[in-house]
């Protein structure tokens, strides 16, 4: 099946599985801070523990990795982590009293369909191929632009199709 006969909604709801995919692959292993600096990114703010319940990313992904990963993915949706993780209001965090994440728990039904998304993006990606002929990937933010959901859209209006018109050649007039 050719990609143009697919519906808008599919191809976008694709394309946003490929940039999870894209985002997730495109991790790489921690590099140490160089020595005497104090690291300020949210991904080294807590403890980076072993990442559990991985159903769609890599088992050997490790926790600094997954913050990572995280991190993006909140940046492209415009959301916090407790849009998709389930809160504990029984366990506060000492430093901000903010209740800590059950990051196992897949009671929330937009971690489910985060992981889909994932699954879709990296299919986009390995079927479609890239965009154009740039190398660039789809990613989460080619269809959500730091938006939880897409923002509708709406195509240019087009004139009514018409099957193609010859061409005269010289010396012909065209039909009337």
């Amino acid at each position: 099946m050719k990609l143009s006969t697919l519906y808008l909604p599919a191809a976008a709801i694709a394309l946003l599985t490929a940039a999870v995919f894209t985002v997730t692959t495109a991790a790489q292993a921690p590099q140490a801070p160089a020595a005497g600096t104090a690291s300020t990114s949210p991904s080294q703010a807590r403890p980076n523990r072993a990442p559990t319940n991985l159903q769609v990313l890599p088992k050997d992904t490790t926790g600094q990795q997954l913050r990572e990963i995280m991190a993006q993915w909140n940046g492209a949706l415009g959301v916090q982590c407790n849009a998709c993780h389930t809160e504990d209001a029984k366990n506060l965090n000492p430093n901000n009293g903010k209740p800590r994440l059950l990051c196992a728990d897949d009671s929330k039904p937009e971690k489910n369909t985060a992981r889909t998304m994932f699954k879709l993006t990296g299919t986009i990606n390995q079927c479609v191929g890239k965009i154009g002929s740039t190398g660039t990937q789809v990613t989460c933010g080619t269809c959500h632009r730091g938006h939880l959901t897409p923002e509708a859209f709406a195509a240019s209006p087009v004139a009514e199709l018409r099957p193609p018109q010859a061409t005269p050649t010289a010396g012909t007039t065209p039909e009337k």
